[in-house]
């Protein structure tokens, strides 16, 4: 195994969800970031979305104690040296493209890529990758689609995200194939707007509870 897949591993560990979060104002990164690491979830993965985000990771990277704060929805090559100089420890893509891959290859910092078929994953194994983002993972067919790959793509681990919810997120952490999941729902917007910390800690201390 490789280091960066070892790195990758240890922090996707710490936790059975990793809060997928959209910042459109980068003031309150660090309040949402202390209140999910409050409740347990320490890995936090920020979207590159909006034009906040790299400000909202080196703030999270700069000033959360405890925090791993992590870039996601990275498409680029560009993106990647954008987010890496964040001081993003992670780095998560909705798919495998061949810039993302290049630029991973090329720097220290873990990659999650995505995936959602037998034939993506087998492509993105042949490029070294034995953890890989499951996504969208309802739409691509939930949990009962991602648990069928289990045998014949053994070895290969999973983060699904996309349409993952407290009430589903056992279905998927049951699976011998799932590291983790990623969810928005420990983040939402109206708590966020509100700067309801305390509620967003709740949150996240019923997520990192969660266990298949």
């Amino acid at each position: 195994m490789s280091s960066k897949t070892e790195t990758l591993l240890a922090t996707l560990k710490l936790q059975p969800v990793v809060p997928v979060i959209i910042i459109e104002d980068a003031k309150l990164a660090v309040p949402l970031a202390r209140a999910l690491v409050a409740g347990g979830l320490k890995a936090i993965e920020i979207t590159m979305r909006t034009p906040a985000a790299l400000d909202a990771i080196k703030a999270v990277a700069d000033e959360v104690e405890g925090a791993v704060a992590g870039a996601g929805t990275v498409l680029d090559g560009r993106q990647w040296e954008q987010a890496v100089k964040a001081g993003s420890k992670f780095i998560v893509s909705p798919g495998a493209g061949t810039s993302v891959l290049d630029a991973a290859d090329q720097s220290d910092i873990p990659l999650l890529p995505g995936t959602a078929t037998a034939t993506e994953v087998m492509q993105v194994r042949d490029r070294g990758y034995t953890v890989m983002k499951f996504f969208p993972a309802e739409q691509a067919g939930g949990a009962t689609y991602l648990g069928a790959l289990a045998s014949p793509l053994a070895g290969i681990q999973f983060c699904p995200t996309g349409g993952v919810s407290l009430k589903n997120a056992k279905d998927y952490l049951s699976l011998p194939n799932v590291v983790c999941v990623g969810g928005s729902w420990v983040a939402p917007k109206a708590l966020v707007a509100a700067g309801d910390w305390d509620g967003i800690t709740k949150l996240a201390a019923e997520a990192a509870a969660l266990r298949g």
